[in-house]
């Protein structure tokens, strides 16, 4: 009896080492949020469908270090995958750079039109380059915020600006403006911000508030630079052990999850730039001549960019050829409708 019981209690253990798997997943997200309670809601949920075989384990708050140390930790095996922002994991996959490229979105309806046609692509071309997606969520449109009124290319002139630590096509556009960017990794910025060593950054109303940087600065810029996502990406590798039925189960999971986001995203900037505002928090309105300039100056550099290999440029064709589209179809149905 005690000899079936040992062989019993051998087999379990084997079968668990064999089966179980542990992903491990960093986020600069702090712990408490929306997002965190959303993952870990999924992370349970993919344990119990797949009956302990894949235990998802979030470090949220920054405590693995930026995206560039998350990415060392997981060349080296210490971490599986993390959320990212596309400058974050554009190293790997240089095409992420594409939606978030500065001036190139008015609106999101252009936005919605474009990541109809080619998210799909992006999201192939991720687990092309060796890392698992699930769908891209929608951060809302990156404005300038600063301590002083930026209404003309001369308010910028002088100021900190800040610029994540990687992108160098945000850096190169603020350059192309004459403008001289301060480098800094996003957990740095509010410290950034607190010394002094930054005076304006660009983020959506959602981020300021999440990473507390709206105590720092007193005016927003009514101007969409850039679109932002934000995504989780799990090393290839360590997805491709978990069994076939398990996988399905983590897509469909993490796919779900990512969807509300993009929806929710939406809705979740439109109340916090509301709440910026009730903070006393000033709304100013670019000067509507300069900005065209600052478009035509900001798209040049963006093509010299994708000309020196920062992008694939058939992508940035592609992807202004559907904003052209749109822009065609929408000044139709606008002269149909006065006519």
């Amino acid at each position: 009896m005690l000899k079936h019981l040992m062989v019993a209690i051998l087999l379990t253990t084997c079968s668990f080492t064999v089966y179980a798997e542990v992903i491990k997943l960093a986020t600069i997200t702090p712990e408490g949020s929306q997002w965190m309670k959303n993952m870990r809601a999924g992370a349970k949920e993919i344990k119990e469908r797949t009956d302990g075989r894949v235990t998802i384990k979030l470090y949220g708050g920054g405590v693995m270090g930026n995206d560039k140390k998350v990415l060392r930790k997981i060349r080296i095996g210490q971490l599986h995958g993390g959320a990212f922002t596309a400058s974050g994991l554009s190293s790997r996959y240089k095409n992420l750079n594409l939606y978030s490229l500065p001036l190139v979105f008015e609106s999101l309806d252009q936005v919605d039109y474009v990541r109809e046609r080619m998210d799909e692509k992006l999201r192939q071309g991720l687990e092309d380059a060796g890392f698992v997606s699930f769908g891209f969520a929608e951060g809302g449109f990156a404005m300038l915020m600063s301590n002083q009124p930026v209404r003309s290319l001369a308010d910028l002139k002088n100021q900190k600006i800040w610029v994540p630590e990687g992108d160098e096509i945000s850096y190169s556009a603020m350059e192309a403006l004459g403008l001289s960017p301060v480098t800094l990794p996003i957990t740095d910025v509010l410290t950034g911000l607190q010394t002094g060593l930054l005076s304006i950054v660009g983020t959506s109303p959602v981020g300021a508030l999440v990473l507390q940087w709206h105590t720092k600065v007193k005016y927003i810029t009514n101007l969409p630079l850039s679109y932002l996502i934000g995504f989780m990406a799990i090393d290839k590798r360590a997805f491709d052990k978990l069994q076939e039925e398990d996988q399905v189960v983590v897509r469909e999971v993490m796919a779900g999850i990512y969807e509300n986001f993009n929806i929710n995203s939406r809705i979740d900037n439109e109340q916090a730039i509301e709440a910026l505002l009730a903070t006393g928090i000033e709304l100013v309105e670019p000067n509507p001549e300069e900005v065209p300039t600052w478009r035509d100056v900001v798209t040049q550099a963006n093509k010299t960019k994708g000309d020196s290999g920062a992008f694939d440029t058939v992508l940035l064709d592609e992807m202004l050829g559907y904003l052209k589209e749109f822009k065609e179809t929408t000044s139709q149905s606008a002269t149909q409708e006065s006519n």
